[in-house]
């Protein structure tokens, strides 16, 4: 299966990254009627007390702070509103906005042994002008190592200012060979669509997630392969969180005759509908791979899909998360992300706590003796090939 960026981050950052001004929080913390602002005044004057006495450790007061407006959402109980710092806030916007300062490689961490691994090296990226490659082990950043040391934490050391570098020491290939190289941070695009032609002129098109950069590298890998001569498509949506709601439908506008995309419906039963145009529609044989890890953005396109009738989806049940999210920028450099409405297909279903039902239902089934084979794909191959005939 493909390695993939953390499918949690990509789930929690939901269907909906439009970024508004809202101003949330004032000074100080306001809960609720003034009877229950003073009990809770109080009662966090208590604990404030009682960690001035008792407690041994280092207090950092932004801290304590970070977590009062952290708890508060937590409150509400779902898993999708979020609280963010000044430094959350910036990461959250990166990973959104599909561009950050850095030198362009995805890491995974070994929970068991803590060792990081360089999972993919993004094309004319300042890591592989420096010579980093795929299944690469970071060992060092800047002469110290790394092994066991929290990702995020090794993470935020490579990225930094443009222009500036970075010096990372890998071990490369069955002997560990020691490799250092220089990088040169840059900014850095994320590479969200991987793309190509499969045997009988069937394209396939890789969608990571669902980024404000994803729609225009769609494009592209569209329009390539349609010029090769493309006969039939496979999207494959495997372990894609979902990501920003008008990125898929922008991308959605390629596919769909001219009509419904998906509809949002907030707490007063207000209806936002989001629609297709007749500019552009694809009309070859399609299939839209999916498989539990396939949320959000992920499900609306397959939904759409699927509710048209205009490729058949493979796979097996998706996540079901069918709520919307928006992120609400505070004036202090901090956000607070809040679940915000429901969504619905073209044909009016909620696939929240449900998921997308494949017209194929198939489990991935791996195959020791020959790890690049893909039972799910070739199915998948076999219903674009069928709807040819």
């Amino acid at each position: 299966m493909k390695n993939r960026k953390s499918f949690l981050k990509g789930a929690l950052c939901g269907a909906l990254a439009m970024l508004l001004v809202a101003g949330l929080v004032s000074c100080g913390l306001r809960i609720g009627s003034g009877d229950i602002t003073a009990k809770t005044s109080e009662k966090l004057s208590e604990l404030q007390n009682l960690i001035d006495k008792h407690y041994m450790g280092d207090v950092k007061e932004k801290d304590l702070e970070d977590g009062i407006y952290k708890g508060y959402i937590s409150g509400l109980n779902d898993p999708y509103s979020v609280y963010y710092n000044k430094k959350e806030t910036k990461a959250l916007y990166e990973s959104t906005g599909g561009e950050y300062d850095g030198v362009g490689a995805v890491m995974s961490q070994s929970y068991d042994t803590g060792v990081i691994t360089i999972t993919q090296v993004y094309k004319d990226s300042p890591a592989e002008k420096a010579g980093l490659k795929d299944n690469d082990i970071l060992y060092k950043v800047n002469g110290k190592e790394v092994t066991g040391k929290d990702l995020s934490k090794v993470v935020s050391k490579i990225k930094g200012k443009k222009g500036t570098t970075v010096k990372l020491t890998v071990l490369r290939g069955e002997n560990a060979d020691e490799v250092t190289v220089t990088a040169t941070r840059d900014t850095v695009q994320a590479q969200t669509i991987e793309y190509k032609m499969l045997d009988d002129q069937i394209g396939y098109i890789d969608v990571s997630e669902f980024d404000t950069v994803t729609y225009d590298q769609y494009k592209s890998a569209l329009e390539d392969l349609e010029n090769q001569g493309m006969t039939g498509l496979v999207v494959d949506l495997r372990n894609n969180p979902g990501g920003s709601l008008k990125t898929v439908c922008d991308m959605l506008d390629l596919m769909l005759p001219e009509g419904l995309i998906v509809y949002t419906e907030d707490k007063d039963g207000k209806k936002t509908e989001m629609k297709s145009d007749d500019e552009h529609q694809f009309t070859k044989p399609m299939a839209v791979l999916v498989n539990g890890n396939s949320a959000s953005a992920s499900e609306i396109y397959a939904g759409a899909i699927q509710d048209y009738g205009i490729g058949k989806i493979v796979g097996t049940q998706t996540y079901g998360k069918g709520v919307v999210q928006q992120i609400f920028d505070l004036d202090d450099g901090t956000a607070v992300k809040l679940t915000i409405a429901k969504y619905f297909t073209p044909k009016g279903r909620s696939i929240n706590g449900k998921g997308i039902t494949p017209d194929t239902k198939i489990e991935y089934e791996q195959d020791e003796n020959n790890p690049d084979t893909d039972n799910q794909l070739d199915k998948s191959v076999e219903e674009v090939k069928a709807q040819m005939k």
